[in-house]
């Protein structure tokens, strides 16, 4: 393996002044100025500052993208896999190695914490590692003698040109989600971040550059709704990966899927954190933070509706509310900052339209961080807040927030709590705090939510396992990483096959130069 010498076109990025620099599509090996002329600014959303413009590339920048990744296919699939592998763990030891420039990177452009940051970082190198066994995971299967003298297989091929539109909220982790599996199991790949955090996507691709992985194999397009839609049009894409809103989520699973192609579209959620009378409190107060508050709740699987069941009402709310008052909203370089900020101010504004919208329908304003004190001048601050006696009609048990609000539900049986978390129209992850193992069966059978935790805040499955929402919370049939990453990323061929030489030669198999 060898490293690229860099292009001109990366060494003229590399040396512009951060707050004027405008980002380029990486297409083809190459670093590219976009053919649309739109230009979007991107802020850090501690201080407001602009740190970036990226193109909101269209159809044009979209197609040679398509292009690239279709040029580099041919030798890309026929590569023996042990080779497509090596580049996977290079990459790997690529992210061990600059962990704190991708953390700095996240916390710059998305506000996250530095000790979130490298949380993210860590668990991106976690699903790299699960693709790295893809040679295991990626074998078909074959039957001798269906009948006489007949063999059957299975093989797994690659699908082609792949595409991932992701989110802002994990700049780093939801591409590993699908790039890996991708460009392991052979196919070439169009990676479309977030317009917000455009950064990290840029330093990922820098980073592949430099171990060498082939031109055209990951391309990267920048840009919002016309680069989207130019995904999900085009005729050169074989498959499309998602995550975001519910609404969008359903935009692009029918809008891809009309067009013939294979998609996973991971939508939001409400997750529902439901704490029996015998839970151990202080360990359930523990977890309840940081899974309400953890990534200012920008996560799909942050927990945003705690369910208390009897008397645990008493038992954990007067904790609950003096050790959120004590957590810290800063920038988060601030290594005491236990959440930083939302990522814009328009979100900064529509959660704070939530709150109010709880107060006005009847909840109580049991913790208030909607004006934290002591945070930089012009960034997008909302403090942990704490919304009581919250009904399930009212706008903030209904809507995702995704903000550090939680809501708070009461009910009087584990029955109630299992019939208030299935009514939600969305199933992504749940958690229930108890040491009755009755009640942990109980709940894990009946509950329709396809990630649960028992005593754990966040019920995300570990890379080697599906990441396997529910209902409204994922559009599709096969999962993010695991081990329905390969089937989602491979389609399989059944090869029947028989031979009419019965070894007339007297050899099965005669190498080239043998005289015996």
């Amino acid at each position: 393996m060898t490293t690229n010498t860099l292009t001109s076109d990366r060494t003229a990025v590399a040396e512009m002044t951060p707050g004027g620099r405008t980002l380029q599509n990486y297409v083809g090996g190459r670093w590219m100025s976009a053919k649309a002329s739109g230009l979007l600014d991107v802020t850090n959303p501690a201080n407001g500052e602009v740190i970036a413009r990226v193109p909101l590339s269209g159809k044009e920048d979209l197609e040679a993208a398509v292009a690239a990744a279709s040029a580099a296919l041919p030798d890309w699939r026929f590569r023996a896999i042990g080779d497509r592998t090596q580049y996977i763990y290079a990459l790997r030891e690529q992210f061990l190695k600059r962990i704190d420039e991708l953390a700095a990177s996240i916390t710059r452009e998305g506000g996250k914490t530095l000790s979130d940051a490298r949380a993210e970082v860590t668990r991106s190198i976690e699903v790299l590692e699960v693709a790295c066994a893809t040679p295991m995971t990626m074998q078909g299967r074959i039957l001798e003698g269906v009948a006489r003298g007949i063999n059957t297989e299975t093989i797994r091929q690659p699908l082609g040109v792949c595409a991932a539109i992701t989110p802002f909220n994990f700049p780093a982790m939801v591409p590993m989600w699908f790039m890996p599996f991708a460009i392991v199991c052979g196919n070439a790949f169009i990676l479309k971040p977030s317009e917000q955090v455009p950064l990290t996507s840029d330093l990922i691709c820098q980073i592949l550059q430099d171990i060498g992985l082939p031109a055209g194999v990951v391309n990267l397009v920048h840009g919002a709704h016309d680069a989207v839609n130019a995904i999900l049009d085009s005729p050169g894409i074989s498959a499309v990966s998602f995550v975001g809103s519910v609404n969008t989520a359903k935009y692009i699973y029918r809008r891809a899927a009309e067009k013939g192609k294979r998609v996973q579209a991971l939508g939001g959620a409400k997750n529902y954190m439901v704490v029996m009378p015998d839970a151990i409190m202080d360990k359930t107060v523990s977890n309840v933070l940081g899974s309400a508050f953890g990534n200012a709740g920008q996560r799909c699987m942050a927990g945003s509706v705690l369910v208390t069941v009897g008397s645990a009402q008493k038992a954990i709310l007067g904790r609950l509310k003096e050790e959120t008052q004590k957590l810290i909203a800063d920038e988060g370089t601030n290594p005491k900052a236990a959440l930083g900020p939302v990522i814009s101010s328009a979100a900064c504004d529509r959660i704070h339209d939530c709150i109010d919208s709880g107060l006005k329908e009847g909840a109580e304003l049991l913790v208030d961080g909607r004006h934290p004190s002591g945070v930089p001048a012009g960034g997008n601050f909302v403090g942990p807040t704490i919304l009581n006696n919250v009904k399930p009609e009212m706008r903030v048990a209904r809507d995702e927030i995704f903000g550090p609000v939680l809501s708070v539900m009461h009910v009087e049986t584990l029955d109630e709590a299992i019939n208030l978390v299935n009514r939600d129209p969305r199933g992504n992850g749940t958690s229930i705090f108890t040491e009755n193992g009755a009640a942990v069966r109980e709940y894990s059978r009946r509950i329709e939510v396809g990630m649960v935790g028992v005593n754990i805040g966040v019920a995300a499955s570990p890379a080697y396992f599906p990441f396997s929402g529910w209902k409204d919370s994922f559009f599709g049939d096969l999962h993010v990483h695991g081990w329905d990453a390969v089937e989602f990323f491979t389609r399989k061929k059944t090869v029947t096959s028989r031979y009419f030489s019965q070894g007339e030669t007297g050899k099965y198999f005669v190498e080239q130069g043998d005289k015996h």
